[in-house]
């Protein structure tokens, strides 16, 4: 049966923005949704301009969310949308899901879920009370090689993990004069919008996300050094001491100032018997190295009849056509999607996106990063941010 799409508000995401075009186009290649609305700025000329380039109807084009929320609510069931897309910098996040949630809608939003971990437990209350679902969207578990990592290491083959090293390295704000005229780097560089964490808030959660995912195990605790250049309040590099709820131990380096990496996004698990490495920027292939047996390269692809069933049925063409972090976010809304449709989670213990909790996790990475690099470089407990 073909399922009806998930008619849905966007908030956020107009002139100017990257991260929107992101998610509607997602959105699109999932097939499962459908655009019906939006409050594409906090300027009500910007909204209606950027509305018009986008091709939403004028009268379901809206000035602020306060307003598409109410006057969508008031449609009938079968026109109004159900779910609103978050794409707003961080500050704006919780309120923006308390009043879709007080409202009636489901929500789907940017990564991290919110620019205080106080303002994440709101959310996470907030979503229990409306009983509503609420999916976040860490973009790279949407790979098909990443998933494919995750079952190898979970069905125990290569023993336990005994060590991970991932890195998140860019440059794109490697000079003192990158955040003149640069919406993005302004946000993200003010505390008042972008919250506690810098470069550790904004890419530093992916790799934390992404450890925690293909291990399926939580970092435990954290050591922790964060640096900025001189002016800025946040930081932007950053790196990281790390042990596993399992007893394996990692090494995390976060950085928007590392001159010649545009988007290198690698992780390495090593287990007993083999390590799984899978870098973003070649995301399409799997390398699994072992002491006593050749290298192993596994491809991504729909014919590729060695991958997991699952894993095959999310991707879209035959291998040596290559999908890449488009396919990977609609994978996260065709989960959702199909979830709030059909009222039930995907089957096993992967639901195809980044939960509260997930997201809960990881606002107190954040602040235990910041709390270590504050008192020096201790070892601080994730268990004790509260």
């Amino acid at each position: 049966m073909t399922m009806q799409p998930i008619r849905y508000g966007m908030i956020g995401g107009g002139e100017g923005a990257f991260i929107g075009a992101v998610h509607r186009t997602a959105a699109a290649i999932a097939g499962n949704w459908t655009l019906a609305a939006g409050a594409f700025s906090s300027n009500p000329e910007k909204a209606r301009r950027s509305g018009a380039a986008i091709g939403t109807p004028p009268e379901r084009t809206y000035g602020s969310y306060r307003e598409m929320l109410e006057r969508e609510r008031a449609l009938p069931e079968d026109q109004r949308i159900e779910a609103v897309s978050i794409v707003t910098p961080n500050h704006e996040h919780a309120p923006a899901a308390l009043a879709a949630f007080e409202a009636g809608f489901h929500v789907i939003c940017d990564k991290p879920v919110a620019d205080t971990l106080e303002n994440a437990r709101a959310i996470e209350k907030a979503a229990a009370k409306s009983g509503k679902r609420i999916a976040v969207t860490h973009t790279y578990t949407g790979y098909p090689m990443v998933k494919q990592a995750r079952s190898l290491v979970a069905s125990g083959q290569f023993g336990k993990v005994r060590r991970v090293a991932v890195k998140y390295m860019q440059d794109w704000l490697s000079r003192a004069s990158d955040i003149e005229g640069n919406k993005q780097a302004e946000w993200r560089t003010d505390p008042k919008r972008s919250g506690e964490g810098g470069a550790f808030g904004d890419i530093g959660t992916h790799a934390a996300n992404l450890v925690e995912y293909i291990t399926g195990q939580r970092i435990a605790s954290i050591c922790c050094e964060l640096t900025a250049l001189p002016g800025r309040s946040l930081d932007d590099d950053g790196a990281a001491l790390f042990r596993l709820e399992g007893g394996g131990k990692g090494t995390l380096t976060a950085s928007q100032v590392c001159v010649g990496d545009t988007n290198d996004l690698s992780i390495d698990i090593y287990c007993d018997e083999a390590g799984v490495h899978w870098r973003q920027e070649e995301p399409n292939t799997l390398r699994v190295g072992r002491r006593d047996r050749p290298e192993e390269i596994w491809h991504a692809g729909a014919n590729r009849a060695y991958l997991d069933p699952g894993i095959i049925a999310i991707q879209r063409t035959p291998g040596g056509h290559p999908e890449g972090y488009l396919e990977a976010f609609a994978n996260i809304y065709a989960a959702f999607g199909a979830e709030i449709r059909s009222g039930k989670r995907a089957e096993g213990n992967d639901p195809g996106y980044a939960t509260m909790d997930d997201a809960i996790v990881g606002m107190q990475f954040v602040r235990a990063c910041k709390r270590s690099s504050d008192q020096g470089a201790v070892w601080i407990e994730l268990s004790s941010i509260s």
